[in-house]
């Protein structure tokens, strides 16, 4: 049986994402998807390119510094499902300014001639996926949903950014009122552990992002049995955690 496994954010960590892709031992047939957040803040931004590039069967969800990316090239499109992109001429190239992520956050080193590649690896991505696994069906964003909306009908501002609702009393995050029935795995909100809630007996949102640059882990998910896999970070690479 192929396996289908989620990764949550990954922040410039290689090495981290080595390990990680060495105890899931991918096979042909099965899939590897990454919440987003790929390269920003850690040390190595072109080897977690290098990394999922590898991957055969791989889908990337856009998170809000890849969308800070585009925008900043100027190939930001407005759909959620990330087909109105653009597209970056074959000889382009990328000055190191434009690499910087949202609020202006550090990138790892990256060669000039592999700048570019940074780029078009984000081109033509979506800002969900969706499926069906374990008699439940499952929505894949980077940071969460409006309640009561689909993914397809958010904007892509709203699924690469949302954490707490303002609107409601308390300001409690999306997650703490989504009912479901589909169950929503997303990052972009690090937590030493990953952020569990349950409606009517049933998991119905799952945060994967366990803070690997700020010294926490990186993880994934196996949709197919729930099984989780989880790597130490090797180090703080950032400091305090803050907003991702």
């Amino acid at each position: 049986m192929s396996s289908t496994w989620v990764i949550g954010d990954i922040h410039g960590c290689a090495e981290e994402l080595d390990q990680l892709m060495q105890k899931l031992a991918l096979g042909p047939e099965d899939r590897l998807i990454s919440l987003g957040d790929l390269y920003h803040r850690g040390p190595d931004p072109v080897g977690v390119l290098d990394l999922l590039a590898q991957v055969p069967k791989l889908d990337l969800i856009l998170g809000n510094h890849e969308r800070t990316l585009l925008r900043r090239v100027r190939l930001m499109g407005e759909a959620a499902d990330g087909s109105d992109c653009g597209t970056l001429a074959e000889n382009a190239s990328v000055e190191p300014e434009l690499l910087l992520g949202d609020g202006r956050t550090a990138i790892g080193p990256v060669p000039p001639d592999r700048a570019a590649d940074l780029i078009r690896f984000l081109i033509g991505r979506s800002y969900y996926l969706e499926g069906r696994a374990q008699d439940q069906a499952w929505v894949a964003v980077h940071a969460g949903l409006l309640p009561g909306m689909r993914a397809r009908d958010c904007h892509p501002e709203d699924l690469v950014r949302l954490r707490r609702l303002r609107r409601f009393r308390g300001a409690p995050y999306w997650y703490e009122v989504y009912r479901g029935p589909e169950l929503v795995l997303f990052g972009h909100t690090p937590s030493p552990f990953p952020r569990t809630h349950f409606s009517g007996g049933r998991l119905v949102a799952l945060g994967l992002d366990t803070g690997c640059v700020y010294g926490g882990s990186l993880t994934a998910y196996r949709l197919e049995d729930g099984e989780m896999e989880m790597v130490k970070a090797n180090k703080n690479y950032v400091g305090q955690v803050h907003g991702s």
